[in-house]
This record gives structure tokens, C-alpha cells and sequence, in this order.
């Protein structure tokens, strides 16, 4: 099931959800101790983002050679200006044949269009590797919940984003409700043991 999807069914959900936790409340102790097996909970899936650290180990990698490649276009780029500046000085003065003035002006309009190419294309593969790590994160963060819930035995989890589209995807729930320092905690545990062992 999609983000927004999930986030269409916890606004349908909140009501129940909210009846929900105060009937478990009313018929123990007054108080709820955290999520019983077989309640609907949810976590912030922004947090996750945040404070995984498989997810901040990705974006600083990213962030490098996202940084890498700006450089090496800056400096690609400072040099066709470079050579378009002598260029024109040569014509100014009046140094240089129109065969001559002709060639080098094709030339530096072939290396212009070269770069534009380059630019556009590495422009695109940072999107698609950007894409690739939210793929990466998106997949570990199901599969660890996946596990995660089979111990703990939940109806449904939803994760809901701040950051998308809707204002208040998730309206009002018990804090009780709420596992996201739970899945944050097993999966950084997770993500260490796995460097661990590599």
C-alpha cells in the first residue's frame, strides 16, 4: 500500500482509532501502557528519515558525489567561458582570419552544446540515484516493520508524512498509538549489526 494511500486511511481511521483506545482505557486501569496486540498504530515516517541511520549514511554518500559532480561541471563550465572570453578578446582586436574566426566559433559552440548534454544528463542520474535511495530506504524501513510486526501482533500499522500533500495527514491519535521510536530504535540496531558483520 502507497504512503498516500495509508494516509487516506488513517483520516478514515481517526475517529475509531480514538474510541478505540479510550474503551482499552476505560476497561483496564483507566490508562493505557502502550499499544495492546491487535490495535492499529503508526509512526512518523519523516522521524524515520531523519534519525535512521541508514538513511543518513545514503545522503551524506549522495550528498558527496552530488557535490563531486557540481564541481566537475563548474569547472567544465568555467573553462568554455574561459575560451569564449579569449575568443571574443581575438576578434576585438581584429587578430583573427573570418575562416579562422569561423572555425573556432563552430568549435566552441560544439563544446558548449557538449556541455549542456553532460549537465542534463548527470542532472538526471542524481534524480534517478535520488530515486534509487528512496527506493533503498523505503524497502528496508517495510521489510523491518514486517518483521517487527509479527512479534508484536498489530491489526495495522500506518505511516504517515507531514511533507506530502495533505495538511494534516494524520488528525489526532493517542500518543499510546504511536511506535515510531520503536521502529527507529530496531532499525538503527538492525543497521548496526548488519555493518557489523560486513
Amino acid at each position: 500500500m502507497s504512503i498516500c494511500a495509508l494516509l487516506v486511511a488513517v483520516a478514515a481511521c481517526v475517529l475509531s482509532l480514538t474510541g478505540r483506545e479510550k474503551k482499552t482505557a476505560t476497561a483496564t486501569t483507566g490508562e493505557t501502557e502502550g499499544a495492546p496486540a491487535g490495535a492499529i498504530v503508526y509512526f512518523d515516517f519523516d522521524r524515520v528519515l531523519d534519525e535512521y541511520d541508514l538513511a543518513n549514511d545514503e545522503r551524506n554518500k549522495l550528498q558527496t558525489k552530488m557535490q563531486n559532480v557540481e564541481q566537475e561541471l563548474k569547472r567544465k563550465q568555467n573553462r568554455i567561458e574561459r575560451d569564449q572570453k579569449a575568443f571574443q578578446d581575438k576578434m576585438n582586436k581584429g587578430i583573427l582570419t573570418t575562416s579562422t574566426a569561423n572555425e573556432q566559433y563552430q568549435k566552441l559552440q560544439q563544446q558548449a552544446a557538449a556541455f549542456q548534454e553532460e549537465a542534463a544528463r548527470k542532472q538526471q542520474e542524481m534524480a534517478e540515484e535520488q530515486q534509487v535511495m528512496m527506493n533503498l530506504l523505503t524497502d528496508a524501513v517495510k521489510t523491518f516493520v514486517d518483521s517487527y510486526n509479527e512479534e508484536k501482533g498489530y491489526d495495522m500499522i500506518f505511516a504517515y508524512q507531514m511533507q506530502l500533500n495533505m495538511p494534516y495527514p494524520l488528525v489526532t491519535a493517542t500518543s499510546a498509538l504511536d511506535i515510531t521510536d520503536e521502529i527507529i530504535a530496531g532499525l538503527n540496531a538492525e543497521y548496526a549489526k548488519n555493518k557489523e558483520t560486513k
